[in-house]
């Protein structure tokens, strides 16, 4: 009897750092500003961290052509874009379209957290009663700031009163023009309910795409790492999906999505500036080293903990930047040649006009 050969697959192909690199930057429009909407700009780059309100501003205008300070404080208030406690319960901006599927792609992972780590809080039904309390308060005066929050639910619920109800940051709080994000209302009045269809795994697979479409090719636990979920939950969503495979120089396994951009690895790329908590040097982008591991205590560690603004020179960070009210001020981490500089202080020049 006369059996078939056997199908050869073909070895996933080998991506060096520098390839890596150079993708998270495409991805991210940090190889060339993109001209696109800001919503759309959001959605290819896995939304932004707000834990401070200049940073989304800033993280924006070094990935979007012709910026204006106004037109983000614009879609905020027009709804199509919010601020809310999102992966690892760090506040994201995203789209409208985007907050419930990864609202719910997460919730439950952000609520067996808390009670980890909260053993000697109120417990989950607890919260929940403490959440029905709030959004009758909310519903009968409108939105709270985050002081009146506290009186409503009590001292002890207000770490974890978030988990248990939606709440989003609502302008002017969180703008530019008003830092101080102490303003909340319900998702539900401020964006309207879930679609009644949507599922946890159907905000997950979104998660998956958005994570590679921004920081792609990248492993499973960084995918993870990002979303805030354990590899395990995410592991039937990877199997359903049509993923391209690749591997890094040491052996990983590397997923992307079909299509996803590949730029080489040669060629300078633009100084950029970025902003704090810059999504592109946490952990889960590690591998790219954006953020050279030599230079990671200068811009995270205990004494910084809302960490500090960079500059790319050449798709790695070089040093940092602060605005001190007349200009941006910048510190070398290492020498820079005269022409680096240069192109250094003229993008500087630059920020300091979108400050103004």
């Amino acid at each position: 009897m006369a059996y078939p050969l056997a199908v050869k697959e073909k070895p996933a192909a080998t991506l060096t750092q520098r390839q890596l690199n150079r993708a998270l930057l495409a991805r991210q429009s940090l190889l060339a500003r993109a001209p696109r909407t800001i919503p759309a700009a959001l959605d290819s780059m896995g939304g932004l961290q707000a834990q401070y309100a200049p940073s989304m501003y800033i993280g924006l205008w070094s990935r979007v052509a012709d910026l204006s300070r106004p037109s983000l404080t614009r879609l905020l208030e027009e709804r199509s874009v919010v601020q809310g406690t999102l992966l690892r319960s760090t506040i994201h901006l995203v789209t409208a379209a985007d907050y419930w599927p990864w609202a719910l792609a997460v919730r439950q992972a952000r609520r067996d957290w808390y009670l980890r780590v909260a053993r000697d809080g109120p417990g989950a039904d607890d919260l929940a009663r403490a959440a029905d309390r709030l959004r009758a308060a909310l519903a009968l005066d409108g939105p709270m700031r985050a002081t009146d929050v506290e009186a409503a639910v009590g001292k002890p619920y207000r770490l974890g009163i978030g988990l248990w109800m939606d709440l989003v940051r609502v302008p002017p709080s969180g703008t530019w023009e008003r830092r101080r994000a102490d303003l909340y209302a319900t998702a539900e009045d401020w964006l309207g309910p879930p679609p009644a269809s949507l599922t946890a795994e159907q905000g997950q697979e979104l998660l998956v795409r958005r994570y590679l479409t921004a920081f792609g090719p990248a492993t499973r636990a960084e995918i993870a790492n990002w979303a805030g979920l354990p590899v395990r939950a995410l592991a039937p969503i990877f199997a359903g999906m049509q993923l391209r495979a690749f591997r890094t120089e040491d052996g990983a396994p590397l997923v992307d999505l079909p299509g996803g951009e590949l730029p080489g690895a040669g060629g300078s790329a633009p100084v950029r500036f970025l902003p704090t908590w810059d999504a592109t040097l946490l952990a889960h982008a590690r591998r790219t080293q954006i953020l050279p591991e030599r230079h990671r205590d200068k811009v995270f560690n205990v004494r910084m903990p809302q960490s500090v603004g960079t500059f790319l020179v050449d798709g790695a960070v070089a040093g940092s930047w602060r605005w001190d009210g007349g200009g941006v001020r910048l510190s070398e981490f290492d020498g820079l040649p005269a022409a680096v500089r240069r192109e250094v202080d003229a993008e500087a020049e630059e920020l300091a006009a979108f400050h103004r």
